[in-house]
């Protein structure tokens, strides 16, 4: 199909995490556009942090819920201690942490098995939940977040610690931007979103267009929603054009390219 009939592919990550998938769209012939939904800034104050991972021995499992937690930690702290295992949910967290020099080879990483669902239900999965009761496990997250592992965590008897290392804040929406979604919504384009947080400041920014239709024409995009709860997001913002791909980069590549 060519291209001009199947529109832009709209990559909505938050800017430093867009530019490979935006490459890989681009080599499937596809024109990518980076349209990020999500700033990730640094805390206001940086000392808690650091003071929080001074000292990480009595921890029996550190878990990160994003490549984003991964980077401030690890930003926050040199010389990151290899004996402690740490749990993460996908592969981009794998990546980042092998960015960092931490490896299946030096240190003990755990996460879902199965690359076609990464999220932290199946993240329990793969924890020896018994084995952590009475101990400490740190949760290095941004300043919110779903609190379905810290619960569960806490409800096998483990002593959960969260720990803020960034911020998720919607972008500026300034009038390139605002320029940019008009534009976007005068075609038929697909819109890769991977975070519900995402697509809520996302009908904001269509709420605040000057043109009465424009929550109409953002309803009729194509979403591809890289989770289920994702999609159920989009259904609830009255979205009805949804995919819901695999996880990972792979699992929203095939989505695409199923379209092709």
């Amino acid at each position: 199909m060519p291209d001009s009939v199947l529109g832009e592919v709209v990559i909505t990550r938050p800017l430093a995490q867009a530019g490979e998938l935006a490459r890989r769209v681009t080599a499937l012939g596809r024109k990518a556009t980076v349209f990020p939904l999500l700033d990730i800034l640094p805390l206001a104050d940086q000392v808690p942090l650091q003071q929080a991972l001074r000292d990480l021995s009595g921890y029996a499992l550190i878990a990160f819920v994003s490549p984003n937690a991964i980077d401030a930690a690890l930003a926050a702290r040199a010389g990151w201690p290899r004996d402690i295992p740490m749990a993460v949910v996908g592969e981009g967290s794998r990546l980042a942490l092998a960015r960092h020099g931490l490896t299946a080879e030096n240190s003990t990483i755990i996460s879902p098995t199965d690359p076609d669902r990464t999220d932290s239900e199946t993240l329990l999965t793969e924890l020896d939940l018994p084995a952590l009761r009475n101990k400490q496990v740190l949760i290095v997250r941004g300043e919110t977040g779903r609190p379905l592992l810290s619960e569960a965590l806490r409800a096998a008897g483990a002593q959960v610690t969260l720990l803020a290392a960034y911020r998720r804040v919607a972008p500026v929406f300034d009038e390139t931007r605002r320029r940019e979604l008009k534009r976007l919504l005068h075609g038929q384009n697909d819109w890769i979103v991977t975070s519900s947080e995402a697509l809520r400041f996302l009908t904001q920014m269509v709420a605040q267009l000057d043109e009465a239709e424009s929550v109409a024409k953002m309803q009729q995009q194509r979403i591809f929603a890289s989770h289920l709860r994702i999609a159920e997001t989009a259904q609830l913002l009255g979205f009805s054009n949804i995919t819901v791909t695999r996880s990972g980069d792979d699992g929203l590549l095939a989505a695409l390219q199923s379209r092709t």
